[in-house]
């Protein structure tokens, strides 16, 4: 049988060090540089027309190898909150306040609203996305595991629920202050302005993705076999009794509330003290605890509830760790800003119409090198903004072109952690997350392609 590309794609372990190998081969291939920086409110920013090249510092064999240990150091904080949420997990699942409230949702809302539970949670953690944030929401990824599998579905589509929903929604979102808004300061823009574009592509977006899972749903209920999720683990994830046995005790709703009360001091910490994920990561530690209490666990259940909630997440945990790896290798070989200088080199001489979807295209590469997006924006945003005036795009267009490529690529960016974090929660190996998502992205980037044209042609401005 002849194989299909899929086939090709290796595990997602292999899959890494083959980039990084690649990385390391780029060092010996293109030529150090760097752009000078300066520091703008505490923060260092590119300054426009810096390029400069440097002396040639290849990645040695050995030192692509010490880019592991450094790599783990640099991603540390996703790591813990990895190991932090599942943890916190484990002690839901351990409680059964979580089953019984998927399963009671489930009951009422009866077996002829699973599209619509499908749907509606879709919206929901677009949602999360749009105004929580990214590694923010990584604790309620394994809610979808448990609906999905509820209404017959799989963790792949557990994983389309809320890992592609909260990054569409936090890629494509008018009110992300982390990209868009580092994005529009840089651009000297109005914080949040040209809102009615964003808004339109990020619905556009999330009822696109809400329709392409149910799609998935509609083939594999119709014949699991077709089913990418076959052989996952599920031990945890399935409703163990039937439908109608279901429904919330005092202990469940006491836990639930604990649980809805934590999420509501998150966001407020979030928005309110600017907390970041050590503080996520103490929340969820503080709520493990608690569950626990509630429950009453003797000690000997703490510690082997933690211990085997740690070796679930472990594998994601340690696939967030080896993908900064590639970052640290990139970094010292100073090739990134080298390959940001001659990617915005190929911009000049387009026509206006495609130099839009040319810059969208640029950046959707400089992700694969520098995943954070805040730090994507300070590193190449003051070089493609006085390109994009030479090319004739309103500052607005460039901004938006900066955050489609960042924000849709994240669903496939093998070194984003937080979107490796997240599919490990779960249990989706990246190469089966490829399979499903790879062709909704395609139609996305032509979806953004042409809301780009349109921006072009009308000016797209600050309002």
């Amino acid at each position: 049988m002849k194989k299909k590309w899929y086939d090709f794609i290796p595990h997602p372990a292999v899959m890494l060090f083959m980039i990084l190998v690649f990385a390391t081969l780029l060092t010996y291939l293109i030529p150090s540089g760097e752009y000078q920086r300066e520091l703008v409110e505490g923060r260092e920013r590119v300054v426009p027309g810096s390029y400069h090249l440097t002396e040639q510092t290849p990645v040695s064999f050995f030192q692509m190898f010490i880019a592991l240990p450094l790599g783990f150091q640099t991603a540390v904080k996703i790591v813990f909150i990895v190991l932090a949420s599942g943890i916190m997990f484990g002690f839901l699942q351990e409680s059964g306040a979580i089953e019984n409230a998927v399963g009671t949702m489930v009951r009422k809302m009866g077996e002829s609203s699973k599209y619509l539970i499908i749907v509606l949670m879709t919206f929901v953690y677009s949602l999360l996305g749009v105004f929580v944030g990214y590694e923010n929401n990584i604790a309620m990824v394994p809610i979808a595991a448990l609906i999905s599998l509820a209404i017959g579905g799989d963790l792949v589509l557990a994983a389309g629920i809320s890992v592609g929903a909260i990054t569409i929604g936090f890629g494509l979102s008018p009110f992300n202050p982390y990209t868009l808004g580092t994005g529009q300061k840089i651009a000297q823009l109005p914080m949040f302005s040209g809102v009615w574009l964003r808004a339109f592509l990020c619905l556009a977006g999330v009822a696109l993705l809400a329709a392409y899972n149910a799609m998935y749903f509609s083939k594999i209920v119709k014949d699991p076999s077709k089913s990418l999720a076959l052989g996952l683990d599920t031990e945890g994830f399935k409703l163990s009794r039937s439908l109608e046995k279901y429904k919330l005790g005092a202990k469940d709703q006491l836990i639930l509330g604990v649980f809805v009360l934590g999420l509501m001091v998150m966001l407020y910490g979030v928005f309110i003290h600017h907390w970041e994920i050590n503080e996520l990561s103490a929340i969820f530690c503080i709520l493990s605890v608690i569950f626990g209490l509630i429950s009453r666990k003797s000690s000997d259940e703490f510690g082997e509830i933690t211990l085997k909630s740690v070796s679930v997440v472990a594998p994601g945990a340690f696939m967030v760790g080896f993908a900064s790896a590639i970052k640290v290798v990139l970094e010292t070989g100073h090739i990134n800003d080298t390959i940001a200088y001659n990617l915005s080199g190929l911009l000049t001489g387009l026509p206006a119409y495609l130099s839009g979807i040319g810059m969208m295209f640029v950046q959707s590469v400089m992700n694969f090198l520098i995943p954070s997006g805040s730090g994507q924006a300070l590193a190449t945003l003051p070089v493609l903004i006085p390109v994009g005036e030479v090319l004739g795009l309103t500052r607005q267009t460039t901004v938006l072109a900066f955050q489609v490529g960042d924000g849709l690529t994240n669903l496939i960016n093998p070194a984003a952690g937080g979107l490796i974090a997240m599919i490990a929660m779960c249990r989706v190996p990246f190469d089966k997350w490829l399979r499903f998502i790879f062709p909704l992205v395609l139609v996305l980037l032509l979806v953004t392609s042409l809301t780009m044209v349109f921006a072009v042609l009308t000016h797209y401005g600050p309002f």
